[in-house]
């Protein structure tokens, strides 16, 4: 009896040590999932250069696009897109958090999404973006 208790407490370690190292990888594992933006297959991201909003007419990242630098907006102001401009995609990677608004006047009364500034690809808005506006932090 005695050779079978460590055989059966060595056998019952050892299964515990294989789920542990089996299960440690997956929850060490950044989630890829939720990292990932929501695009229709086969869309790739599209092409936006630090430290640029980039905004694009057509969702997907597809159409004309307009770039913005913090060079050239003022902090916390809203910056409507040119005349007659929306766009349904876009990208901030400003390092600062953006406000995008359905309203050309930054307006609160009608759709409006703050973006993180540490690289967000958006292929899709739920409504047309009219103007935005970068924040401090």
């Amino acid at each position: 009896m005695r050779t079978t208790a460590p055989t059966l407490r060595t056998t019952v370690l050892a299964a515990a040590a294989l789920t542990v190292i089996a299960l440690v990888p997956q929850a060490l594992a950044p989630d890829r999932a939720a990292a990932a933006p929501e695009r229709a297959p086969g869309t790739g991201l599209g092409s936006c250069e630090a430290g640029r909003l980039c905004l694009w007419k057509k969702a997907d990242f597809a159409g004309a696009r307009h770039t913005f630098e913090l060079s050239g907006v003022d902090i916390e102001s809203c910056v409507p897109l040119p005349r007659g401009g929306d766009a349904q995609s876009l990208a901030n990677r400003t390092g600062r958090p953006v406000t995008t608004y359905q309203s050309a006047e930054c307006a609160e009364t009608g759709e409006f999404e703050t973006y993180p500034g540490g690289g967000t690809w958006t292929p899709r808005s739920p409504y047309q973006v009219r103007a935005f506006k970068i924040w401090e932090n």
